[in-house]
Formats: C-alpha cells, structure tokens, sequence
C-alpha cells in the first residue's frame, strides 16, 4: 500500500490530463468536484444522478424513473408503439392534466371519461348516435344564441327559422319505446299526404290553407268544424259584419230598425282577403221580434254592392220571432268588384 499526495495531476508532458488505465474508484462519501467539466465517451453508470442537469442528454436506456421541472426541446419523439385502452395504459401516461397550447393531432380514437368542452368546431362526422343533454343550436354566430337557424331544446322544442324538408316521411310524436308509427301525432309522407291525429288549428290570418294540384279538391272525414262569432248589438240601418273570427255571424239583439243595411268586412279587407277568381260565402243570424225589420241591402268593405236575391226580389218583411238568417255567396270578378247571391231565411 502506498499513498501519493499532490495538488495537481497531469500528462508527463505537462499538457494534459493523465489516463487512468483502469478507472478510478471514489470511496462512498467522496466526490469528484469542481468547477470544470466531466467528459466521457463511454457510458456512464450511477445508481442516481443529483443535482441540475443542463445542455443535451441522450442514449438514457432502461426504465429509469426522471424528475423534472420542465422540458424544453423542439420535435421531441416517443417512438413506443403501446395502444392505449384506458387512463393507465399506452407509451406515454400522464397522471396529472395536460395543458396544450397549440394544435392535437390524434391519428387513432379519442375516449373522454368526462365532459368534453369545445368552441368552434369546423366539421364533425358523427358515426353513431350525437346526444346533446341542453339545447343545439344550428346556424349562429358565438353568443347570438336561438333563433339563427335551427333550435333544439332538452324540453322537446324545435325551432326552424327556414324550410324543413323531408325527403320520405316526417313524423310528430312517439310510441313506448320511443318508435314512430304513422297516425301517432302527425304523419306526412313523401307522396304529399298528411295524416293528423288530433285537431288542426291555422292560426295563419288572411292566409289560411290553399289547395293546389290538378284536382284541387278538399277532402275531410269526419266532423268538419267551422268558428262563429258572436255579438250582442242589434244591426240597424247599417250593421257591420265582421269576418275575421269567421264566416257566419250570431247577433243575439234583435233586427232593429226597418229596411236595413249589412256591411260585411275584416281586419285586412274583404278586398284584400279575397283574390279574383275566389269567393267566399258570409252568414248572419239576428233574433228578430217584428216582421217590420229586415234587411234589404249589401255593403263589402263600406261599398254598396248590388246583390242577386234568391227569389228575383230583396226582401220586404222579416220574421216576427225567432231567427232570421241572411247568407251572402262572393264571388270576386275584380278589384272591388262582385257578384253577390243573396238570400233570406225566416224561422217564425
């Protein structure tokens, strides 16, 4: 055993650093320090590494376990080849939340364990079922909310703000189970024909239901319901009957008066209601209580207008009780002018 004690070791020349043929051994509690650097080209063995660890490192093989603070490098690769089938398995997992600052390319599928939230999707392929446990908006720009395009609510309601197409069928409400069968609520099928359940209510004002095609024809089974409206002022020398809660006209006062006018109009005009080529048929029903009242004379939209009465004469008496009844046919030839058929029914 011998000892060499020195401050420095070089090369015999003076001009480098000596070779250690066999390595050199530090005995545990010791280091190897200063302020320089340790160069090798082999492979360096430890059983841990303490302290930073800066520059480049490469060639770590094995399953060593490395803490780090952060990782800077540009195109870093992980070449494991592990599929990943749930939050503990694949080449790479991570325990704690991933914070990505720019753009995710996922050449495989992607599960969600738990909510998914996104902004500005540009195209989505939806291969199987799509739920959406609030509402869907179609056609709006952020933060506009209802009514762009399409609205669809968790409570059922669905909101069209354009043309609904259905290139076979379209139905409206649901069996047990959740299936459809036509007659359930609303049934329309690609061939033009409709089928309703239940009562069909056009609230359209002036509008209401064109038939079109070459038949042209109305077809109902069943009951066909028609709405009246009803008035408690007696009609005088000019009573005004007013269409636009329906066609027929209930005056619950008696006729007053003697020869006696009736003015048919509406909200929007009988004359704008009414195209050329159309025609509608009005009726007014008054209690009467002296054959003196009667009514003799048309007006359309406060115009007097010439009626054809049934019988080849206007009226001259009424009835002394009960009801009498005045049915108005319209048929409109131009703008602001008619041919009217007219007639009177007495129930005394």
């Amino acid at each position: 055993m011998s000892r060499v004690r020195a401050d420095k070791f070089v090369d015999r020349a003076a001009t480098g650093a000596p070779t250690l043929t066999y390595g050199a051994e530090v005995p545990v509690g010791y280091g190897i320090t200063g302020a320089g650097g340790i160069n090798i080209t082999g492979v360096a063995t430890a059983g841990s590494f303490s302290g930073s660890l800066t520059g480049s490192a490469t060639g770590l093989t094995g399953t060593p376990d490395i803490t780090v603070n952060n990782i800077t490098g540009v195109g870093a690769t992980l070449t494991a080849t592990t599929e990943s089938s749930s939050t503990t398995s694949g080449a790479l997992i991570i325990s704690g939340g991933v914070g990505i600052a720019k753009s995710l390319n996922v050449g495989g599928n992607v599960t969600v364990g738990g909510t998914l939230t996104y902004e500005d999707v540009t195209n989505q392929d939806v291969l199987g079922i799509a739920t959406y446990r609030q509402s869907l908006y179609v056609g709006s720009t952020e933060g506009s909310g209802a009514g762009a395009g399409i609205s669809m609510h968790n409570t059922g309601n669905a909101i069209f703000a354009g043309i609904v197409t259905a290139g076979t069928c379209f139905k409206a409400g649901s069996i047990s189970g959740g299936a459809f069968g036509a007659g359930v609520g609303v049934t329309i099928t690609g061939d033009g024909n409709a089928v309703f359940s239940g009562i069909t209510t056009l609230n359209t004002l002036h509008t209401g239901v064109a038939v079109t095609g070459p038949a042209r024809g109305f077809y109902a089974e069943g009951i066909l319901v028609e709405s009246f409206s009803s008035v408690a002022t007696a009609w005088n020398s000019d009573g005004t009957l007013d269409i636009t809660g329906g066609n027929v006209i209930f005056n619950s006062a008696n006729l007053g008066g003697t020869t006696n006018t009736l003015n048919i109009i509406s909200t929007s005009g009988i004359n704008t209601t009414l195209a050329v080529g159309q025609m509608l048929s009005v009726t007014g029903i008054t209690s009467v209580n002296a054959s003196t009242a009667y009514v003799n004379a048309l007006k359309i939209d406060g115009v007097t207008t010439p009626v054809w009465w049934s019988g080849g004469a206007a009226p001259t008496d009424g009835g002394s009780s009960g009801v009498d009844m005045y049915t108005f046919n319209i048929v409109k030839t131009g703008s602001g002018t008619y041919h009217v058929v007219g007639n009177q029914t007495k129930t005394s």
